[in-house]
Order: structure tokens, then C-alpha cells, then sequence
């Protein structure tokens, strides 16, 4: 995750010396002005994650400035501080959408524990609102692209456990949707108007983890001023997706098995336990039979995950879902660059069709942007496509173990022999793909001795 930018507001330039130290040496981008003007010029111009400003300040109250900065971005996190500190004025502040308010003398290790939970909610509200907005303009189970046998089985399973509080486990590779499935569970289920709460479990800090799903009760542990909620009570008649839930510790496995068990959450720091109506989507790219050999997964807890399983296949098991997810993609983009890209050349799409994706259709994706990123205009050619390492421009069977650049023989055969495969030795089909003739074709397999 690309580390957050703080913007940090104060008339004394002691502590602005003291913060931007601080930040930076935890890894945050920081910017300092002194005024609320100067504050708002700077959010004009440049992307922050969060603030931190004085409430007294000459010009512009921090109150005031707060006030502006959720005009401008409400999603700006915003934490205040004064050496002043009055009920009335955290109550305030808090009212006008601050996170968090903090008193002078600042507490260091305060600050950087509550700095870590400020760009943590940031960074999941940006996945929540990214997920949100495809589900709003694109996504429905439409956006599982694909009509091959296996992707259809996936649909189908969709379509049925939707209409159920099953907890669901999905299994595939990186980039082959696994989000996308979960979401699409969500929209079609009775929780469709509740909240949907992707979290990627290995994105949390170690040390925060049971804070953030179960929440805490003020004074629970340095830097906790306030009570919180957790991730599993916002999810509350709604679906929390936990992706990637083989990185979570064993004592945190233990905790999430008894959630599952009883449908309460008890905060950190506190004796009372709450309920919780929550369906739980859990999410892998790991083989959580080996972690459970491994000693890494608890058992008991994959027994209770695995009520129905859902095994997404690479994009390699299902290249005849190619062309359509091009279109797709083509489309997506043709909106956002507002171009009108017509399509895709034969050969580009036979180099595709040739290639592996070990980052399956998440890459496939990446390359269609790229595409566009750099002019493509009326069409995708081969001269568009980004060389994937040499695996699309020279494939990867066609390079020797020495590294020299193949013959353009032997990448043309190649590249030939993965069209026959793809279109199943149709060899009229494979001819049009590669932009040849069908006679070009037969005199190829006669030369390389398969006729």
C-alpha cells in the first residue's frame, strides 16, 4: 500500500518540525503550512489522506478549517489538537466530522498509534467506495465475464448461495476476482441495502488487527482516546469479505471462530459482548489444506468457513473467455478516456490468447489500460501490447535458456501453434486470428514436419 499523505496545520513552527520528523521517520508523506489558508490552498492542488491541525490558529480556527476540508473532500480524515482542551471543544470538533482530537503536550507514541488507525479507515473507506462504485455503475454478476463451462458453474453457484447466510470460502489465484464474486453474493442476497466491508487481512497491522475487527473501548491500549466500533459491527446486516484470511495469526483465528460461533464481539478492553447479524465471505489465494497440515490454519476454523465453496479458475483454464473480456475491458475504457476504441487487431489477440496471465484477469486488464494509457485510438494492435517480461511480444517456449533473442522463425511458429491450441486446431479460425491466410497456415505444418 503506497504510504499516506498528512497535511499538518499549525502557527508554531516547533511543532511543525516536531511532526514532520515524527510522520516521516513512521513513513508518511507530510506536508506543513501555518494558516488554514495556506491549508486549503495545499488541498486544492494536491491528494491527502488525512490532516492534523491546531484549533487555534490567526486567520482560520481549526474548527473552521475542518468545516472546509469536508466541503472540499469529505473523505479527508481530520484529527485536531489544541493546548486548550475543553469538553465543549471536542465535542464540537467531533460533531463537524473530526476522527479524532488530541491535547497538547502531544503524546508521541499516542499520535502514531492513532495515525496508524486514521490512514488504515482511509484506506478501507477507498476500497469500500471503489467497490461501491462499481457495484453502482457496473458490477452485477455481469461483470463476472466469461460464458466457459467453468465460469458459468461459478454463476450458478452465485445464484443459489446468494439466497442464503451461508458463510462462503472463495479460492483462486490473484487476480482471478475473488472480490468481485464476494460482491456480487452481497448485491443478490437479502443484504443487498446493508453494508458490504471488503478487508484485506494481510493490509492490517499486526498489532491493530483485533482493534480494528472487533473494536475497543477508550483507554483499552496507548493511543486508544475513543471508543471504536470494529470492522465486524459496521458489517452489521450487512457481508464483511475477508480476503486473504490465511494471513491471519492463530490467536486471531481462535477469536474469529468464536464470532462465528456465537455472533458477538467483545471490543478490546472490554467485558461486554456484542451482537452481531453479519454473513461472513472469506477469501484465498493459498492451499488452506496445506496451511492446515502446515499447522498455520486451525481446522475447526476452515470447517466453519467452508459451508459452500466457491474455486475460481486462472484465466489460462479459460482463454476462450478471452475476446469477451477484451470487449469488456475495451469498453470500460473507451468511458474513462472517453475514446472510441473499435476494437482489437488479430494478431494482438492471438498474442493473448497465447499468453499465460500468471496475474489472470486482473493483468489481462492492466494490459488493456496500458493500452490506452498510451494512445490506442482506433484499435488495440500488437504494437500496443507491453511485452509482459518478452512473454507476449516474444513468447516465453520461443526463449533460450541463454537469454539471446529467439529467431523470428521460431517465435512465428510458436506463436502460431498457441493459435491452433487456442482455437482447437480450427485453422481457418487460427489464420484470421494471426491476420494470415489458411494456405500460409497449412505450408507453416508442412515446413515444421506436422503434415
Amino acid at each position: 500500500m503506497e504510504s499516506a499523505k498528512i497535511l499538518v496545520v499549525d502557527d508554531e513552527t516547533s511543532i511543525l518540525k516536531l511532526l514532520k520528523e515524527a510522520l516521516t521517520q513512521w513513513g508518511y508523506q507530510v506536508a506543513c503550512v501555518s494558516t488554514g489558508t495556506e491549508a486549503l490552498e495545499a488541498i486544492r492542488t494536491e491528494l491527502f489522506d488525512a490532516a492534523i491541525t491546531d484549533i487555534r490558529m490567526p486567520e482560520m480556527t481549526g474548527l473552521d478549517l475542518l468545516r472546509e476540508i469536508k466541503r472540499h473532500d469529505e473523505s479527508i480524515e481530520v484529527v485536531v489538537m489544541t493546548g486548550y482542551p475543553t469538553i465543549a471543544s471536542a465535542v464540537e470538533a467531533l460533531k463537524e466530522g473530526a476522527y479524532d482530537y488530541l491535547s497538547k503536550p502531544l503524546i508521541l507514541d499516542e499520535l502514531r498509534h492513532l495515525m496508524a488507525r486514521v490512514t488504515e479507515r482511509r484506506f478501507l473507506k477507498g476500497e469500500v467506495q471503489s467497490l461501491r462504485a462499481r457495484l453502482g455503475e457496473e458490477l452485477s454478476v455481469n461483470e463476472l465475464v466469461g460464458n466457459a463451462s467453468l465460469m458459468q458453474r461459478v454463476k450458478e453457484i452465485i445464484g443459489k448461495v446468494a439466497t442464503t447466510d451461508s458463510p462462503v470460502l472463495i479460492e483462486g489465484e490473484s487476480g482471478t476476482g475473488k472480490e468481485l464474486v464476494a460482491a456480487a453474493i452481497h448485491r443478490l442476497s437479502t443484504r443487498a441495502k446493508g453494508p458490504f466491508i471488503p478487508v484485506n487481512c494481510s493490509a492490517i497491522p499486526e498489532d491493530l488487527l483485533e482493534s480494528e475487527f472487533f473494536g475497543h473501548v477508550r483507554g483499552a491500549f496507548s493511543g486508544a482516546v475513543s471508543d471504536a466500533l470494529g470492522l465486524f459491527r459496521g458489517a452489521n446486516d450487512g457481508t464483511i469479505f475477508l480476503d486473504e484470511i490465511a494471513e491471519l495469526s492463530p490467536g486471531l483465528q481462535v477469536k474469529l471462530l468464536r464470532v462465528l460461533q456465537e455472533m458477538q464481539v467483545r471490543p478490546v478492553g472490554s467485558t461486554k459482548a456484542h451482537s452481531v447479524d453479519v454473513r461472513v465471505i472469506a477469501a484465498t489465494n493459498r492451499d488452506l489444506d496445506r496451511s492446515i497440515a502446515d499447522g498455520r490454519f486451525r481446522q475447526d476454523l476452515y470447517y466453519r468457513l467452508n459451508v459452500v465453496r466457491v474455486s475460481l479458475p486462472p484465466l489460462r483454464a479459460r482463454r476462450d473467455d478471452i475476446p469477451a473480456l477484451v470487449n469488456h475491458f475495451l469498453r470500460r475504457y473507451n468511458r474513462r478516456f472517453r475514446r472510441d476504441v473499435k476494437g482489437i487487431t488479430p494478431d494482438a489477440l492471438a498474442a493473448l490468447a497465447a499468453y499465460e496471465f500468471p496475474g489472470n484477469v486482473r493483468e489481462l486488464e492492466n494490459v488493456i489500460e496500458r493500452a490506452f494509457a498510451m494512445g490506442a485510438r482506433e484499435q488495440i494492435t500488437f504494437a500496443d501490447l507491453p511485452t509482459l517480461g518478452n512473454a507476449i511480444a516474444i513468447p516465453a517456449t520461443s526463449a533460450t535458456a541463454t537469454g539471446t533473442v529467439p529467431r523470428l522463425a521460431d517465435v512465428e511458429k510458436d506463436l502460431i501453434l498457441r493459435a491452433l491450441a487456442f482455437y482447437k486446431d480450427d485453422k481457418e479460425a487460427a489464420a484470421s486470428a494471426l491476420g494470415i491466410s489458411r494456405r500460409t497456415i497449412y505450408r507453416r505444418l508442412k515446413e515444421y514436419g506436422m503434415l
